[in-house]
C-alpha cells in the first residue's frame, strides 16, 4: 500500500444506467479499523457504491483500491469480503453452526480449523449455544448476528453492510447497533455500513458520509455532521432544523432576521438548542400551536412572525406548556448555523 493512502480507496467511482447517474465521480478512503457508514435517502446511490465495493455492480467509472490492490474488475469472490445482506440471506435447511461454516467450506478450510474458526466466532456474536439450532428458531436479532458470524469467520479484509437492522423492530435495532460496534471493535475489522437511518449512523460510526442524488455531500465524525451541517439538505436529513433566514451582523456572527424572507443566508437551528421563556422576552415570540408528547421529549410547534418554529424540549416529569400559549423564544447566537448558498439556490 502507497504511503498516504487509506486501507480501502474509493477514487473517482461512477455507475452510469444508460443516461442516469447513480453515482458520480466518489472519492472516499476508509481507514484500516475504521467504522464509516454510507448515509442518504433511498435513491441517493449509497447501496450501488457499496455493491460496487462489493464486486456486484460493474463500475463505470474510477478504481475501488483495498490494501494497495486494485480490485475495480476483480470477481467478488475473489476479493475476500464479507458481506452481511439486508434480509440476512441464510440458509433455512443448515444449521447456525452449519450456515457461519458455509464459507469455510467453499475455501476447502481443514476440518478442525474450520471448527475451531466457528466456535470462537459464535462465541464473539453470543450465539455459541445456539450452535444447532436452525434459523426458523431464532429471533430476528439473533438471525442478524448469524448473518454476522458468517461473514466475519472467513477473516475478511472489510466487513460491508448493507441496512442490516432495517428489519428489526425499534428497540432490537438500538440493541443490534451497539452490538455491531461492540464487536466491530473487538475483531478490528474495517466497515462500511449503509444505512437511511440517521440515529444509527451517528451513534455507532467513526465517520458518517451523507449522499444526495448521486454524490457524496459531506464526510464527518457525527458530532461535527450533526453540528455543522454544510448544506439545507444534510441539516435537514440528519436530524430536524429550522430553515430561517438572516445574515451576518458586524461581528461576523449569523442572525435571524424578524420579517419574512428577510435576509440574504439561510441558516439552520436545532429543535433542542431553544430555550422557551417568558412572552415577550428573548429573540423572537411566538404562540404554541400544537404539542406532541415523545416519551423523553416533549416537542412544541410555535407560530411566530418569520414562520413556524420547532422547539424540543425534555420531559423533566413537570407539566407540559399548554397549546395556545404565548412564548418567547432565545438561543446561543453561536448556534445557529451558515448553509451553503449554491446548495440552497439549487
Amino acid at each position: 500500500m502507497e504511503a498516504g493512502m487509506a486501507f480501502l480507496q474509493l477514487e473517482g467511482l461512477s455507475k452510469r444506467y444508460g443516461s442516469i447517474d447513480a453515482v458520480v465521480a466518489t472519492h472516499l478512503g476508509v481507514d484500516k479499523g475504521e467504522f464509516v457508514s454510507l448515509l442518504g435517502p433511498s435513491g441517493c446511490g449509497k447501496t450501488t457504491t457499496l455493491q460496487m465495493i462489493a464486486g456486484f455492480v460493474e463500475v463505470s467509472d474510477g478504481r475501488i483500491v483495498l490494501d494497495g490492490r486494485d480490485i475495480t474488475h476483480a470477481k467478488p469472490s475473489s476479493r475476500g469480503l464479507g458481506v452481511v445482506f439486508q434480509s440476512y440471506a441464510l440458509f433455512p435447511h443448515m444449521t447456525v453452526a452449519d450456515n457461519v461454516a458455509f464459507g469455510l467450506r467453499m475455501r476447502k478450510v481443514a476440518k478442525a480449523q474450520l471448527q475451531q474458526r466457528v466456535s470462537k466466532v459464535l462465541a464473539l456474536v453470543r450465539l455459541d449455544q445456539h450452535a444447532e439450532r436452525y434459523p426458523r428458531e431464532l429471533s430476528g436479532g439473533q438471525r442478524q448476528r448469524v448473518a454476522l458470524a458468517r461473514a466475519l469467520v472467513i477473516e475478511p479484509p472489510v466487513l460491508l453492510l448493507d441496512e442490516p437492522l432495517s428489519n428489526l423492530d425499534a428497540n432490537l435495532r438500538e440493541e443490534m447497533q451497539f452490538e455491531i460496534r461492540r464487536i466491530q471493535n473487538e475483531v478490528g475489522i474495517t466497515t462500511l455500513m449503509v444505512t437511511h437511518d440517521q440515529a444509527e449512523a451517528l451513534s455507532i460510526s467513526d465517520r458518517v458520509v451523507v449522499m444526495q442524488a448521486g454524490r457524496i455531500t459531506q464526510i464527518d465524525a457525527p458530532y461535527t455532521l450533526y453540528e455543522h451541517p454544510r448544506t439545507r439538505f444534510i441539516s435537514g436529513f440528519v436530524g430536524k432544523a429550522n430553515m430561517v433566514q438572516g445574515d451576518l451582523d458586524s461581528s461576523g456572527t449569523p442572525q435571524i432576521r424578524q420579517l419574512p424572507g428577510d435576509g440574504a443566508l439561510t441558516l439552520s437551528l436545532r429543535p433542542e438548542k431553544i430555550d422557551l421563556i417568558a412572552p415577550g422576552c428573548g429573540r423572537l415570540s411566538g404562540r404554541i400551536t400544537t404539542r406532541y408528547f415523545l416519551g423523553s421529549q416533549w416537542l412544541y410547534r410555535i407560530q411566530t412572525g418569520i414562520g413556524e418554529i420547532t422547539v424540543v424540549r425534555r420531559n423533566d416529569g413537570q407539566a407540559p406548556l399548554e397549546q395556545g400559549a404565548a412564548v418567547g423564544m432565545d438561543w446561543p447566537a453561536e448556534l445557529l448555523r451558515v448553509l451553503d448558498a449554491d446548495e440552497v439556490r439549487a
